[in-house]
């Protein structure tokens, strides 16, 4: 049997108990495609699910839900890819991922990549990108001239929301960030920094909005966070939240501060059938583009090897990566 070299889990644990390994090609299923990886993002869910583990994992497990590389191998029922093609997608988290030499996923799931986009900048931005596409374009309906809160400014989902915020026309961008960060969640086009280990944040929002509020938050650190930022919405405002829901919601006063809540899991597609998976595909496709018309930067801060994923995992648990860290796998 044919075997690849992947960054495995022999049980449930930290970053650090990633190890390199030698394991069998993955067999490639009706319905399903086979990619030669060459490059997959890293992000937080990929150590934070190995913390526990997953019910369907079997060990050794392979981690990794961000994947972009060529079509190495179609399944049957599959008309829509063939070998050779360039493809990216966001994977099931709950199933084998990209942090090896080859991986599957579902063919619907795939988007073809561009001409003059890398397979580095692919590789980046589904996990993050999709879900800050999701929340200011499928959720919010984000309209030119909105305000906006976006926690965690140099972070992945932070550094593309704050790049389509841009793009869709905002007229006030506020993130937050640490000093060290600052510069460049500024370049990326907020118009206000706050530091939220000094400033209360809430309190300064306010005052940026001369006491009315923001009309839209992107939250992204915790509950406690995410009832504080109900406060901070204007009249009719929308909160969206993909680490935590406020604790209280029902009985929230005053009817000033009437709001609409979102509450987001990008992976959560999978297992809700096909409809919901094909909408990762498309929009995929549409934020590609956006990367092939130099409209959004992919924000590629790191690029590591295969056999450097367990240091860049250990580094992005610590919570103070700027943009994306990618592995470049092959080519």
């Amino acid at each position: 049997m044919e075997r690849m070299k992947a960054i495995v889990l022999n049980e449930p644990g930290k970053p650090e108990q990633f190890v390199l390994s030698e394991i069998p090609v993955p067999a490639v299923k009706a319905g399903e495609i086979r990619v030669r990886v060459q490059a997959a993002g890293l992000n937080p869910v990929d150590y934070k699910v190995a913390m526990n583990g997953h019910p369907n994992w079997q060990y050794p497990h392979v981690s990794g839900v961000d994947v972009a590389g060529i079509v190495d191998a179609v399944g049957e029922g599959v008309t829509q890819w063939q070998v050779g093609d360039r493809v990216v997608y966001h994977g099931d988290f709950s199933k084998p991922g990209g942090f090896a030499e080859y991986s599957t996923t579902v063919a619907h799931t795939a988007v073809a990549i561009p001409d003059g986009v890398s397979f580095v900048d692919a590789a980046a931005f589904p996990c993050a990108g999709l879900t800050a596409y999701q929340i200011l374009v499928r959720k919010m309906h984000m309209q030119r001239g909105q305000s906006i809160l976006i926690h965690a400014g140099a972070g992945g989902v932070g550094g593309y929301a704050i790049q389509l915020a841009k793009l869709l026309g905002a007229s006030t961008i506020i993130a937050t960030a640490s000093p060290i960060n600052a510069d460049y969640v500024r370049g990326l086009g907020a118009d206000y920094v706050l530091d939220y280990n000094q400033e209360d944040v809430h309190a300064r929002v306010m005052e940026i909005t001369a006491n009315e509020g923001v009309d839209l938050i992107l939250s992204s650190v915790n509950r406690a966070t995410s009832q504080k930022d109900l406060s901070t919405l204007s009249f009719g405002g929308q909160l969206a939240c993909i680490a935590g829901a406020p604790e209280t919601v029902a009985d929230f006063q005053p009817s000033t501060k009437t709001f609409t809540l979102h509450k987001l899991m990008l992976g959560g597609a999978y297992g809700s059938g096909r409809k919901a998976e094909e909408e990762l595909a498309a929009m995929a496709a549409e934020f590609l583009q956006l990367i092939a018309e130099k409209k959004i930067d992919p924000v590629v801060n790191k690029v590591i090897s295969l056999e450097e994923i367990p240091q860049g995992l250990k580094l992005l648990s610590e919570r103070h990566v700027q943009g994306k860290i990618v592995a470049k796998i092959g080519g």
